[in-house]
């Protein structure tokens, strides 16, 4: 079965096709990706309409693309997914219509798809696939999670952010750094050249004796130090300060882990979203897994950021599970606001 994956939740535009393999997990047959980020940076964020009119242009390139690199065409396709939500409305309503205005010519069925579970679900596609059940680090721009996953679609909410998630707190603090967009990668990049334990900086809801996170403090005390570095600051203080900030952001996503697989007792972590790129978040969950006897698996770094090979995938594994699962009526909705845990 050729599952077609379709992901347009904010500035990615993502197309794939995966095969089912029985008794097995899901291959990646091709994919095909259009980032937004250079349109965006002018605007130093995301700007919703013009990510969803880009959208609209790449599309159905994208799909011609993913089809010639797998030598499928369009009959090839059984079930056509996409991503439902969460994401910015209009962005969704771009793949989600296309989606089912596809299968509708193709006679096929669709499957909308939780943007997380996709991210979730990543690292199977990864030379090292974990094994169920496992606990999840989702981290991102707007999501920071731990949860329990004992099979897809059986997830049990463990801890989240109550305010800023990780991903927020690392473009929230480049900008004040003035650093570009994107924020994440800017802000790494810089704190290779400066010392993490340069400047003290909380660690919100290190010791709270739960699994929440918050990082709005965090960026308020790098605005702290900025302004104490004065108008001026120099380029070692503002690598410093990076650096300090990478730091303190990884190390409570670290313990806040290793907290987590304990209170579990599991011993398998996945962790998947934009700031699972981070290398020195998976530096020092690496060296934890080896001094703890525990497995660390990640998405391949292609596969950090949103993409449509994640949607097919999840797709494809909720259908080994229930075939039921498609749809044939052709009516769709998005969900810009929704809980992983009711999908």
């Amino acid at each position: 079965m050729i599952v077609l994956g379709i992901e347009s939740s904010c500035d990615e535009t993502g197309v794939a096709l995966v095969e089912t393999v029985a008794g097995g997990v899901p291959r990646l047959r091709s994919q095909a990706l259009h980032s937004q980020i250079r349109m965006h940076q002018a605007y130093g964020g995301v700007v919703p309409e013009l990510a969803s009119r880009d959208h609209v242009r790449r599309v159905l390139p994208l799909l011609e693309a993913a089809l010639a690199d797998a030598s499928l065409t369009k009959d090839d396709i059984d079930v056509v997914a996409f991503t439902r939500g969460p994401g910015l409305a209009g962005a969704l309503l771009v793949g989600a219509g296309v989606a089912c205005a596809l299968a509708a010519s193709l006679g096929k069925p669709t499957l909308g798809v939780h943007h997380l579970e996709g991210h979730l679900m990543s690292p199977f596609l990864s030379a090292d696939p974990p094994e169920f059940p496992f606990v999840a680090l989702l981290v991102s721009g707007g999501h920071t999670q731990l949860m329990r996953v004992d099979d897809v679609g059986r997830y049990e909410m463990l801890g989240e952010t109550i305010d800023d998630a990780a991903g927020e707190a690392f473009d929230k603090s480049a900008k004040l750094l003035g650093l570009g967009y994107p924020g994440g990668p800017a802000l790494a990049a810089l704190a290779t050249h400066g010392n993490p334990e340069a400047i003290a900086l909380p660690r919100p809801l290190l010791h709270s004796g739960d699994l929440d996170f918050s990082f709005s403090g965090l960026k308020t005390a790098v605005m702290t130090a900025m302004t104490k570095f004065g108008p001026a600051p120099t380029g070692q203080q503002r690598a410093d300060l990076a650096a300090s900030t990478q730091a303190a952001i990884c190390e409570v996503l670290v313990k806040k882990s290793l907290r987590a697989l304990q209170e579990t007792r599991l011993s398998r972590l996945v962790v998947a979203g934009g700031v699972g790129a981070n290398t020195r978040l998976r530096e020092q969950l690496n060296a934890a897994g080896a001094r703890r006897g525990l497995r660390v698996h990640y998405p391949e770094l292609a596969l950090c950021t949103d993409n449509g090979a994640m949607i097919a995938l999840a797709g494809a594994l909720r259908l080994q599970r229930d075939p039921s699962a498609a749809r044939m009526d052709y009516a769709f909705d998005v969900k810009p606001r929704w809980p992983l845990v009711q999908a």
